[in-house]
This record gives structure tokens, sequence and C-alpha cells, in this order.
């Protein structure tokens, strides 16, 4: 029979485990099959500078606590070595990190995730990785705006210059 004392500290990592989940906007499934330590020190830290977490945690364990935080459809993905990327803060920027490493390495791979409770598929993380960051997105826009209200500028002052020339 299995020590007490082992069985209460599992059960401490899943509920913490869980009440991490439940809090994280962004929950990361990845492959770490054939990566360095130096790879992994690397991707953690690329990880942290946008305030995201890289565990490896048992599978077990991760999908007890998925279980607790009530997440389901990612129980087939626990197979062979799975860490976990957490995230509270932001999703995007985070998944940024962790496509950039994978589509540079044959091995590392994500397997799944959730963003904001909702679990994703591969091909949904892939497409929302490849956007343009949102600071990218908003110089995209402010630029068109004022593409357009160059325009405008140029056209009235053209039609000002003809009012003028007819009077």
């Amino acid at each position: 029979m299995a020590n007490q004392k082992v069985i209460e500290r599992k059960k401490s990592e899943v509920s913490e485990l869980a009440d991490k989940i439940k809090e994280a906007k962004l929950v990361l499934l990845t492959d770490y099959r054939g990566i360095s330590v130096e790879d992994v020190t690397g991707l953690r830290a690329n990880l942290r500078k946008v305030n995201g977490d890289y565990k490896v945690i048992k599978n077990n364990i991760t999908r007890r606590a998925l279980k607790e935080a009530e997440i389901e459809g990612l129980e087939d993905l626990l197979v062979g070595p799975t860490a976990v990327v957490l995230s509270n803060e932001d999703y995007l920027e985070p998944l940024k990190a962790v496509y950039e490493y994978a589509k540079d390495s044959e091995t590392y791979k994500i397997k799944g995730g959730v963003i904001n409770g909702k679990v994703m598929t591969t091909e949904e993380l892939i497409t929302l990785a490849k956007l343009p960051s949102r600071e990218t997105l908003i110089s995209m826009l402010a630029g068109a705006l004022l593409g357009n209200i160059s325009k405008l500028a140029v056209a009235l002052d053209q039609v000002r210059a003809q009012k003028e020339t007819n009077e």
C-alpha cells in the first residue's frame, strides 16, 4: 500500500495544478521528446519574458488536474513526455514563443491546449500563433486610418483649390 504522505502530496500537487489551470488564460501541452537541457532552459527564459511558465509534470497528475478543473478533451494527448505551459496574463505571446521554438525543432511539438477555457487543437493554436502581435495589428490599423485621412485631406485641398480658381 502506498505511503499516506505520498498520496497526500500528490493530491496537493493535483489541486495546485488544477487551480493554476482554472486561472490560466493559456494551458499548452507540448511533447518535449528529444530536446536538450540547454534548449529547455532557453525556452523557459523566453517564456518568462512573456509571463509564461514551463513545467514538466507527470501525465497522471496533469490528467487529474484537468479533470478537477473540468476541462475535457485533452486526455488523449497525455501520452509520452508532456510539458505544460501556463500563462495567466496573455495567451498570444507565450503561444508565439512556444510556436517559434517548435517550428525550428524536428521533435518538439505542440499537442493541444486551452485558451480562456476553450479546448483548442494543434492546428487552431498554430493558426493563432502565426497572427501578428497586438502591437503590430494596432500599428497596421493606425497606418490604414492615417492613409485614409491623408487621402481625404488631399481631396479636400483639391476641392478648395478648384473652388478658388473658379471664383
